[in-house]
C-alpha cells in the first residue's frame, strides 16, 4: 500500500505540471489585454510567454525521461547481477576472473553467459552465447544457466549435463512460442524458429585432467608460459536449438591444466571485432602480450587492447579466465597442450 500511495502523487504531478503550463498559456491569450494587441511590443511579450511555456514543458519531459532511464538501468543492473553472479576470486585452487563488455553503450545485459562451480566431479565451467540481444536473449541465458547450476551437482557425466541444458532450452523455447503465437498480437524481434545458443562445457578434475563438450562455441585458449594456443582443434557439435544432440556424448579429453597455466574462455565477439580498416582483433596476440599477469589484470589488458583496436565492439564480448594455482605433482605424461581429438564435423557457429 505504501508503494501505491507513493506512486499516485508522482503521476498526478507528472500530469499536473504540463496541464498547469498549458492553462497559463491559454489564460494569457484569452484574458490578458496585451495578448489582444497587434503591436510589435505586444507580439514580443506574447512570444516570450509562449517560449517560456514551451521551455518549461520541454524541461519537464526531459526530466521525466531521464528519471525513467535511470529506473530502467537500475532494473537492468539487478537483472544482470542475478543472471551473471559475481564469481569468487578463487574456486577449488583456481584463480578466477570474468567480465563482459556490452556492444550497446549504457547497456548492462546481453546474451552472453558464464559460470564456474566446484563440484565433487571437479570444477565445471560453462561459457555460452545466445543469438540476439534484449529480453529474449536474457530469458534464454537464464534458462540455460539455471539448468547448469543444478545439473553440475547432480550429473556425474558431462554429457548428461549438456542434455539437461538442451531440455531446459527446449522448454524455454516452447514457452516463448506460446507467448509469440499470432493470436497474442506481438511481433517478436527474434522469433523462436531462429533461436539457438552456443555452449562450451569444461571440466577440470583434481589432477588437472581437462574434459570438454562444445556446441558451436569457440574453443578456449591455453596460456602455458609464453605459448598461446587453442585448447583443442576438435570439431564442435551444432549449437543447441536447430538440431538434437547425438545419442552418445562422450566428453572430449583435452590434456591437463598444469600448475601455472591459464585457460581463457571467450565469446566470438572478441575475435569478430574489427578496426576501421576491417582488420580482425587478434585475441591470441593480446593474450600473448598479457601472459604472466594475474587473471584480473589479464582481463583489463585484453579489454584495453580490444577497445583500442575496435572502439565499441559490434557484438557483446565476455571473457572468463581460469588460472591453476594448485600445488600438486605433475601427472606422468601430462602436458598442457591439447591432444588431437575429433568429434562431429560441424563448424563453429558465429552469432
Amino acid at each position: 500500500m505504501i508503494r501505491i500511495r507513493g506512486r499516485v502523487p508522482r503521476k498526478v504531478l507528472a500530469l499536473g505540471l504540463p496541464t498547469a503550463w498549458g492553462a497559463v498559456a491559454i489564460s494569457y491569450k484569452m484574458t490578458c489585454p496585451l495578448a489582444q494587441q497587434t503591436g510589435f511590443e505586444a507580439r514580443l511579450a506574447t512570444s516570450a510567454v509562449f517560449f517560456a511555456v514551451g521551455t518549461g514543458l520541454i524541461l519537464h519531459v526531459r526530466k521525466a525521461l531521464l528519471r525513467e532511464l535511470r529506473q530502467i538501468r537500475q532494473v537492468a543492473g539487478v537483472a544482470q547481477s542475478a543472471l551473471l553472479r559475481p564469481l569468487p576470486p578463487r574456486i577449488d585452487g583456481l584463480t578466477v576472473a570474468a567480465a563482459q563488455l556490452s556492444a550497446d553503450r549504457g547497456a548492462s545485459v546481453g546474451g552472453d553467459l558464464y559460470e564456474v562451480i566446484a563440484t565433487e566431479h571437479g570444477v565445471r565451467a560453462v561459457m555460452g552465447d545466445v543469438r540476439g540481444h534484449g529480453l529474449a536473449a536474457i530469458g534464454t541465458a537464464a534458462a540455460v544457466l539455471g539448468s547448469f547450476r543444478e545439473a553440475v551437482h547432480d550429473e556425474a557425466e558431462l554429457g548428461c549435463v549438456l542434455r539437461r541444458l538442451e531440455r531446459a532450452h527446449a522448454r524455454h523455447l516452447r514457452e516463448r512460442a506460446r507467448a509469440e503465437h499470432p493470436s497474442s498480437g506481438a511481433e517478436p524481434e527474434h522469433p523462436v524458429a531462429e533461436e539457438f545458443v552456443t555452449v562450451l562445457l569444461l571440466e577440470i578434475r583434481q589432477d588437472g585432467a581437462l574434459y570438454a563438450l562444445n556446441c558451436g562455441h569457440p574453443w578456449p585458449y591455453l596460456l602455458s608460459g609464453p605459448q598461446v594456443g587453442p585448447l583443442t582443434r576438435a570439431d564442435p557439435l551444432p549449437p543447441l536449438g536447430p538440431f538434437p544432440l547425438p545419442p552418445h556424448l562422450p566428453a572430449v579429453p583435452c590434456g591437463h591444466l598444469l600448475p601455472g597455466e591459464t585457460l581463457v574462455l571467450h565469446t566470438d565477439g572478441a575475435e569478430d571485432a574489427r578496426d576501421a580498416h576491417g582488420r580482425f582483433f587478434s585475441l591470441p596476440e593480446a593474450l600473448r602480450k598479457a601472459a604472466g599477469q594475474p587473471p584480473q589484470s589479464l582481463l583489463g589488458s585484453v579489454f584495453t587492447a580490444l577497445l583500442r583496436h575496435a572502439g565499441t565492439p559490434k557484438d557483446d564480448v565476455a571473457l572468463l579466465v581460469l588460472h591453476d594455482d594448485r600445488q600438486r605433482k605433475r601427472p606422468p605424461g601430462a602436458r598442457g597442450t591439447a591432444r588431437p581429438a575429433t568429434t562431429h564435423p560441424q563448424p563453429t557457429t558465429h552469432l
